[in-house]
């Protein structure tokens, strides 16, 4: 059995989905079971419960080989890095109280930073959570941009015509489809060979700059002259707290993007077979981004 935190996500989805085609036994853990019943229809146990509920998340764990862990984000809480601290403990407690021996988790690249860079260094102190649970192995997935963070800009290109954010737009950085994760997660459950407590960036096939995203997505709609606009970070964490999310959860945001753009949020390893992955902006564009785009403008 391999239980999945997060099972509903962009990732954990994935993870859970590929292992049942490897005909794993999965324990698919989301607090919403009526979003599950998909996995559940390929063979998943199902499994309803908070990560916040360290009860229940020792009930998920127990029995199982190994396990998926995660920080489902949630901007609007007033407090984000004293919630992932909370959601850290959790899981690493249900942990200890279950015995299992081997976790992956999705954290981020940056996570090297303890302080400075928003919520990435919320994962830095989640990986030094769980690396105390005593006799875990532990892969701590690090990641780089998601293209999924593009979804959050199709109301801006609606409305106004371009893309825009704090980040830098000439900025080129790790880009990756969140699918390529949950298989690679998927990967190392199903093997299991790490040991001790390592960490693997996963950088996507290139780097990218958000000047470059804007025109790819761009080609990709029919608008060929889709920019990317950086603006202020206080006009920009001004637009976040409009859009729901938390003074707090705006204000860590603007200071994870001011890490990038001060060039301390970067890769640690080199770009090599083991942290570059296949699915191209261009494809995730085809396949992802353009029937999203296409679906709320049929629904405006």
């Amino acid at each position: 059995m391999i239980t999945i935190v997060g099972a509903t996500g962009n990732t954990g989805s994935v993870a859970a989905a590929a292992l049942l085609a490897r005909g794993e036994k999965v324990r698919a853990v989301g607090r919403r079971p009526e979003r599950l019943q998909k996995l559940a229809e390929q063979g998943a146990e199902i499994f309803t419960g908070d990560v916040l509920d360290t009860a229940a998340m020792t009930k998920a764990f127990t029995g199982a080989r190994a396990v998926y862990l995660m920080i489902p984000p949630d901007f609007t809480q007033a407090d984000f890095r004293g919630y992932q601290a909370r959601v850290a403990d959790s899981l690493a407690r249900a942990i200890e109280a279950s015995g299992v021996t081997h976790a992956v988790t999705l954290s981020s690249v940056g996570a090297h930073l303890s302080e400075g860079a928003g919520p990435i260094s919320g994962l830095h102190h989640f990986e030094q959570r769980i690396n105390q649970v005593r006799g875990l192995n532990v892969l701590h997935l690090r990641p780089g941009y998601f293209f999924e963070n593009f979804l959050m800009q199709i109301g801006a290109i609606r409305q106004f015509g371009m893309m825009g954010g704090s980040m830098r737009g000439d900025l080129a950085v790790a880009m990756i489809a969140t699918r390529d994760i949950g298989i690679r997660a998927a990967e190392e459950l199903a093997r299991r060979s790490f040991t001790g407590q390592q960490t693997r960036e996963l950088l996507g096939p290139r780097d990218v700059s958000l000047a470059e995203a804007a025109a790819i997505l761009g080609k990709a709609i029919g608008k060929p002259d889709l920019r990317y606009q950086q603006m202020p970070y206080e006009q920009f964490e001004s637009i976040l707290t409009r859009m729901g999310l938390s003074p707090d959860g705006a204000r860590l945001i603007n200071e994870m993007y001011r890490a990038f753009n001060e060039g301390r949020v970067v890769a640690q390893e080199k770009r090599g077979p083991e942290n570059t992955t296949s699915t191209t902006l261009e494809q995730w564009a085809t396949e992802v981004f353009v029937p999203a785009f296409r679906g709320q403008a049929a629904g405006a």
